[in-house]
C-alpha cells in the first residue's frame, strides 16, 4: 500500500480530530475495535448497572457518576532498530504485540545525534506503514527523552501532520544527552540550570498543545529508581510545570526477565535494577530503593512511600508498566552487520536483525507478553487512549494476572455509577461509602502456559494533606493497607463491596493484589503493610512466579475539610 493509498487514520495530512469518532455508541465501539472486542467485553462485563434516579437537588454537587468504560491494553515504552541499543523492526514488534493482545503501543526511540539528524524522519515513514499494516492497533510515535539533570521519560504525541516535527524540535532543544545537560548531582555546578531546563521542556510541550500545534502530547517518567537520580523535588517540579502533560511514571520497569534463574547472571535483578548510589543519585534515597519489589519500582511498591507522598498532596500522578523492549529473553535474533563506512550516527538506524539458532542475550519480554497497562476509554482511538491516561483511568498487571478490573466508589445514598480510577468523589463528613471492586479472573493460560490465580486484594488508604512543605519528602505517614480480602479459589467475575466512611479529612484509596506466591512485611513495616511485595534473591527472580496488579487511586474530597 503506498502512502497515497493510506487510510485516513494513517495519513499525516488528516487532522487528529478525525482519528477518533465522536459520540460512538458502545455497540459501535465494539464493532470498531474488531479483534479487540474481547478487551472491551471484559470492561463491559465489569461495568455496573445504568444510573438510577437523580440525587436530591441539595446533593447535586456531591457524589459522582462517571461513564461506563472499556479497557484498552497497551505499552508506552518500546524500542526498535531506530534505537542504538535495540534490535527489532517495527513489523516484528507490531506483530508480537498483536499476538499478545495489545490495542495500543508507543515506539520510544532513544535520543541521540543519529536519531535527531536522520532517524526520527525515517522512523515516521515506518510508523505510517505500520499503521497501515496493523489497522486494529493504535501505534504512536514517541521519544525516550534524556531528562536534563535526571534519567528518562516517554514523550509521545497524537498522530497528525506535526507529530514528527514536534518530537524532533523537542529533541534538539531539550534533550539532556544532546545538550550535555545530563549532570544532576549535588556537587555539579550546572545542576540548577539542568533541572530548570527540564521544567522548560515540559512547559514548551504544554504550549504546543495549547496552541493546537499538536492535538495532544503526554510525558511519563521511566524507571525512576533505577539510578536514583530522579529526586522527589524534580518529579514534583515536572508535575507542577504542566500536570496535564507530565502525568505520571512507570510503576514497574521493563526488563522483567533479567533475573530468570540461570539466564543472565547471579547478580541480576528484575528490571535490571542492579545499580548502587552514585554521585548523581539523590542522597535521601535509602540503599533498598535501588531494588524492585515484586518486579515493581520501590517508589510505587512501598506503601506510604514516594508515590503515596505525591498522592497525599491531593493530586493525581498516574502509574504505568511496560516492556521497555530492546532484546527479548531466549530470542535467537541478532543485530545485522553494518555496511562499510556506516554507523548509527551517520544513518540513525541499525541494520535489520538476522536470525540465528542460538539464544541471544536479553532481559525483556515482547510488548504485552508480561507487562500490561489497561486504560479506560469511552470510545476507540488515539485521543481516547491519551484522555484515559490523563484522567488516570488506569490499572496494571504482570503475567496476565487478571482478565478485567472495574473500580467504582460511591456514596451509599446515591444511585449512580459513582467515580472510577483517577476520579474524585465529593462527600460530607461521616458519610457511608462503598468501594465496588469487580474482578474478572484469568480465563486462559498466560504466555508462559500458567493459568494465573489472584490470591488477595488489598485496599490502601491515605490522608490528603495538601502540598508538602519539603519538596523532597518521600513518605506519607498516614497511608497504609486498611483491608485485605482473601479471594483464593474464586473464579469468573465477582464484585467485592467494601464499606468505607468519610472522616474529618479528605483521602484517597487505591488497590493492589497478587498471586500470593511471594510477600512479606512492607518496606515501612507490618503496621503499614503486613504482606507487601518483597525483593527476590539476586539471580533468582522468576517473574512468572511473582505477579501483581496495581490500580490508580480514587480521591475523596470531604466537604469542609
Amino acid at each position: 500500500m503506498t502512502e497515497q493509498q493510506l487510510p485516513s487514520w494513517a495519513d499525516p495530512s488528516v487532522s487528529p480530530a478525525d482519528l477518533d469518532p465522536q459520540g460512538v455508541s458502545r455497540r459501535g465501539l465494539l464493532r470498531r475495535a474488531g479483534l479487540f472486542g474481547a478487551a472491551f467485553a471484559l470492561g463491559g462485563a465489569a461495568a455496573p448497572a445504568l444510573a438510577g434516579p437523580a440525587s436530591a437537588a441539595s446533593d447535586r454537587r456531591l457524589g459522582g457518576d462517571d461513564p461506563r468504560l472499556a479497557y484498552l491494553v497497551g505499552d508506552h515504552h518500546i524500542h526498535s532498530v531506530y534505537s542504538h541499543d535495540a534490535k527489532y523492526t517495527f513489523s516484528q514488534l507490531a506483530a508480537a504485540s498483536a499476538r499478545f493482545g495489545l490495542d495500543w503501543m508507543v515506539f520510544t526511540e532513544h535520543s541521540n545525534f543519529g536519531h535527531a539528524r536522520f532517524g526520527a524522519a525515517l522512523e515516521h515513514e515506518e510508523i505510517l506503514r505500520a499503521r497501515a499494516e496493523n489497522p486494529r492497533q493504535l501505534i504512536f510515535q514517541g521519544l525516550e527523552w534524556y531528562i536534563p539533570g535526571a534519567e528518562h521519560c516517554t514523550v509521545f504525541a497524537a498522530p497528525g501532520r506535526h507529530e514528527v516535527d514536534l518530537l524532533t524540535r523537542f529533541e534538539s532543544a531539550y534533550d539532556g544527552k544532546l545538550l550535555g545537560y545530563d549532570k544532576g548531582g549535588a556537587a555539579d555546578a550546572d545542576t540548577a540550570r539542568n533541572e530548570a531546563h527540564a521544567v522548560k521542556a515540559i512547559q514548551w510541550l504544554a504550549e504546543q498543545r495549547r496552541r493546537r500545534y499538536v492535538d495532544d502530547v503526554l510525558v511519563l517518567a521511566n524507571h525512576p529508581m533505577r539510578l536514583g537520580i530522579d529526586s522527589p523535588h524534580e518529579m514534583r517540579a515536572w508535575r507542577d510545570a504542566a500536570p496535564e502533560i507530565m502525568i505520571g511514571m512507570e510503576a514497574a520497569p521493563g526488563a522483567q526477565g533479567a533475573a530468570i534463574p540461570g539466564w543472565r547472571g547471579a547478580t541480576s535483578i528484575r528490571g535490571e535494577y542492579e545499580n548502587k548510589p552514585s554521585s548523581q543519585s539523590w542522597a535521601g534515597y535509602p540503599a533498598d530503593a535501588y531494588l524492585t519489589y515484586g518486579g515493581f519500582d520501590w517508589a510505587t511498591a512501598t506503601v506510604g512511600g514516594l508515590w503515596d507522598s505525591m498522592l497525599a498532596e491531593g493530586r493525581l500522578f498516574s502509574i504505568t508498566t511496560n516492556s521497555d523492549a530492546h532484546r527479548i529473553v531466549f530470542d535467537t535474533w541478532k543485530n545485522g552487520d553494518w555496511p562499510a563506512g556506516q554507523n548509527f550516527d551517520t544513518t540513525g538506524k541499525l541494520p535489520d536483525p538476522v536470525n540465528t539458532t542460538t539464544p541471544q542475550p536479553g532481559s525483556d519480554f515482547w510488548p504485552g507478553q508480561f507487562s500490561r497497562t489497561h486504560v479506560g476509554v469511552t470510545r476507540y482511538g488515539y485521543r481516547a487512549v491519551m484522555a484515559g491516561l490523563r484522567a488516570g483511568r488506569v490499572w496494571l498487571d504482570h503475567g496476565h494476572l487478571l482478565d478485567g478490573l472495574d473500580v467504582r466508589l460511591k456514596r451509599d445514598c446515591d444511585h449512580g455509577r459513582g467515580v472510577t480510577l483517577g476520579g474524585r468523589l465529593r462527600v460530607r463528613k461521616g458519610e457511608k461509602l462503598t468501594l465496588n471492586v469487580t474482578v474478572t479472573t484469568a480465563s486462559r493460560p498466560n504466555p508462559q502456559g500458567i493459568l494465573p490465580e489472584l490470591a488477595h486484594v488489598d485496599v490502601v488508604r491515605g490522608a490528603v494533606r495538601g502540598p508538602v512543605t519539603d519538596r523532597d519528602a518521600w513518605q506519607a505517614p498516614d497511608t497504609r493497607v486498611v483491608r485485605t480480602t482473601d479471594v483464593s479459589g474464586r473464579k469468573g467475575t465477582y464484585t467485592l463491596c467494601i464499606p468505607l466512611t468519610a472522616g474529618d479529612e479528605s483521602f484517597y484509596v487505591r488497590l493492589r493484589g497478587s498471586d500470593g506466591n511471594r510477600n512479606g512485611p512492607g518496606y515501612l513495616g507490618t503496621s503499614v503493610d503486613p504482606h507487601g511485595p518483597i525483593p527476590h534473591a539476586p539471580g533468582d527472580g522468576d517473574p512468572w512466579a511473582d505477579t501483581w496488579f496495581y490500580s490508580n487511586p480514587v480521591f475523596v474530597d470531604v466537604a469542609g475539610a
